[in-house]
């Protein structure tokens, strides 16, 4: 099995950083825009970058809507990266009037904080299921970069949350559907073990992996993990500088 991992491109997103994570995951990454190909999937990453109100036109326009609600309602491996994970919602406040993808109940809101926004850089993940697939983690610290978060109507749905004047959602979880706020491929070695484990978990091939994703042969990949961590960073400046407001 050739641990396919398709990555939808909606013509906004950060679509190779991503695709090189997966890779250095372990995985083999297929950017497309094909609705076909999504309805064929067996794992699939919404990678985020750009507005609410962009990426669902988008989505529309190129037909890739209909082909994401038929594999969101299947339950086949779903992850969501940051506004990957906010148009799994109803509405953003970004964008009134809007229509979001509806997969979960709620909206995305302006992050309601005093700090300044966007909330750029490296917070600590603050877990709240132990069988939650961010659980193995609880403490780490991963990258951000919004000024939107989630408020789901369904708290079950809240695996994660994070600190930033305000308790925030970081990780939504229902069946095999997943949604990170954080940028799992800027986030180091954490953020590729947490693709890696997505990837097992499509394809059950996990060796002795623990609640991290990591695995007691952990020997394949680290050094392409250091170098995928490594090219995040440097084609990212506001990774440093506090720059930008993708999502």
């Amino acid at each position: 099995m050739d641990r396919q991992v398709v990555i939808v491109d909606y013509g906004m997103g950060n679509l190779y950083s991503v695709a090189r994570a997966v890779e250095a995951a372990g995985g083999v990454p297929l950017i497309t825009s094909d609705p076909g190909t999504v309805d064929r999937a067996s794992a699939l990453i919404m990678p985020g970058v750009g507005t609410f109100g962009d990426c669902m036109a988008n989505l529309r326009k190129t037909g890739l809507l209909p082909a994401l609600r038929r594999y969101l309602e299947s339950d086949r491996p779903y992850l969501g990266i940051c506004l990957g994970m906010q148009v799994l919602f109803e509405a953003g406040e970004e964008t009134p009037g809007v229509e979001g993808i509806g997969f979960f109940k709620g909206k995305a809101v302006r992050i309601p904080t005093g700090e300044k926004l966007p909330h750029v850089g490296w917070n600590r993940l603050c877990c709240l299921r132990k069988d939650a697939f961010v659980s193995g983690q609880d403490g780490g610290h991963h990258y951000y970069i919004h000024s939107y978060c989630c408020e789901p109507e369904d708290g079950d749905i809240v695996t994660a949350t994070t600190d930033y004047g305000m308790e925030m959602v970081a990780a939504v979880e229902k069946g095999r559907v997943l949604g990170l706020q954080f940028h799992p491929e800027k986030s180091d070695r954490q953020g590729i073990l947490l693709l890696r484990k997505f990837i097992d978990g499509a394809y059950g091939t996990g060796k002795a992996a623990s609640a991290s994703g990591e695995s007691s042969a952990e020997t394949y990949g680290t050094e392409k993990m250091r170098t995928a961590a490594a090219e995040a960073s440097a084609a990212d400046p506001g990774r440093k500088k506090g720059a930008g407001d993708p999502c």
